[in-house]
């Protein structure tokens, strides 16, 4: 009798059909820890750039803006020999080098930060991994 069963077609199809779906959620499960991953790189990421973000403008932002000097040009024009004068502000000619350094400061701030967070990251998905491996 067992001969007829296993030689069955729509017992066939049916091993098939439970083989199939265990392989999709087999699918399923890996591809939804992958998706977990990669949103916690990214949550953490965010959260470490938005840190660092209002850290430098704690730093910065916190001084009150001094007023800058107005230079008048005069511009003379050779044709009508008029002289026209033009406000230019001192600012825009040349960042000051401590605004250079603060930004100097703030991208290597976030670069470190940013490995921080990967190797943290990376160590507690492995120990994640290996929780569950140890379970399963």
């Amino acid at each position: 009798m067992e001969l007829l069963e296993s030689n069955d077609p729509k017992s066939e199809l049916l091993k098939k059909s439970a083989r199939h779906r265990q392989e999709l959620e087999d699918e399923v499960k890996l591809i939804s820890e992958r998706t977990e991953k990669i949103v916690t790189n990214a949550l953490i990421i965010g959260g470490a750039l938005a840190l660092t973000y209002f850290a430098v403008r704690q730093f910065s932002g916190s001084k009150k803006k001094a007023k800058h000097k107005v230079k008048k040009l005069k511009v003379v024009r050779e044709d009508n020999d008029d002289v026209e004068e033009t406000d230019t502000d001192d600012a825009s000619f040349a960042p000051g080098i401590v605004s250079q350094i603060g930004t100097a400061l703030a991208s290597q701030a976030s670069v470190f930060l940013l490995n921080l967070a990967k190797e943290k990251l990376s160590e507690y998905l492995e120990s994640k991994s290996a929780k569950k491996e140890k379970e399963a």
